[in-house]
């Protein structure tokens, strides 16, 4: 699995924040037809994706959901010991967990959005969670998403704020900001990058895929090495390579390079 140092894995693609910029409220609303069923993966499925994943890779529990609702949270993080384990949180369920979190992940991002009316209550159980985590891991990010009300209380608490600018609800474009593309012009995120939703579907990013054009595999019916190095995903990786990105599915509406971009 040459090249591999990210992988994405959906414990829940259920979430308890209603965030009014999130693509799957704007599906749920729009196109019910193509809402996406929410639930939680598999145990038996966490333990095989523990098996098959490299050392020392970043391990993010994380896609679409929330990854704390998981009720086996601790006991899945336990299984990935060898890599470095990371989730994105809306932060509700901090205090609550705090012992499935504290010197068991490696890092912690807290995703904060701009004209968020739960900003406060946000804020303060952050607080809570370091007076109770102290000086040992996880190391604190907190990922401000627009024009984020007070920015510089989250640069007053231990950790790094990271900025990032918003797109489109239903994907990977409309950017306020005009996304930064690497020098060699090709997608990072199909060069390192994989992601496993809750039922083991495989994609190469975490873009948002509500029609699934991005799958290149399936953990039920092949290996992640397997499907690494499938023929899909090399097709994909020529097309890039020959300045005709748009030929692959998912791609193709998509204006992410895989660098991401500051606010």
């Amino acid at each position: 699995m040459n090249g591999l140092t990210t992988v994405n894995i959906e414990l829940s693609s259920k979430c308890n924040k209603f965030c009014w910029c999130c693509g799957r409220r704007e599906i749920d609303r729009s196109h019910p037809e193509i809402a996406m069923n929410y639930g939680y993966m598999d145990f038996g499925l966490v333990e095989s994706i523990a098996k098959q994943l490299p050392s020392d890779i970043v391990t993010q529990f994380h896609w679409n959901g929330e990854p704390l609702l998981y009720p086996k949270f601790g006991k899945a993080i336990d299984l990935f010991k060898r890599q470095i384990r990371c989730i994105d949180t809306n932060g509700k369920l901090l205090v609550e967990k705090a012992d499935q979190i504290i010197n068991k992940l490696d890092t912690l991002t807290v995703s904060i959005i701009e004209n968020d009316p739960e900003g406060e209550e946000q804020y303060q159980i952050v607080r809570k969670f370091l007076s109770l985590k102290g000086n040992i891991k996880p190391l604190m990010i907190y990922r401000l998403l627009g024009d984020v009300n007070k920015p510089d209380r989250w640069k007053e608490l231990p950790g790094i704020v990271a900025t990032r600018v918003f797109h489109s609800a239903l994907g990977s474009f409309n950017y306020q900001k005009t996304p930064t593309k690497p020098e060699i012009g090709i997608c990072l995120d199909l060069l390192n990058h994989i992601a496993i939703d809750r039922f083991g579907n495989v994609s190469p990013c975490v873009r948002f895929d509500p029609l699934h054009l991005g799958r290149i595999g399936d953990l039920n019916k092949s290996s992640l090495k397997d499907i690494w190095n499938s023929s899909k995903r090399k097709e994909w990786i020529k097309h890039h390579l020959a300045g005709r990105r748009n030929l692959a599915p998912l791609c193709n509406y998509c204006d992410f390079w895989g660098v991401p971009t500051g606010y």
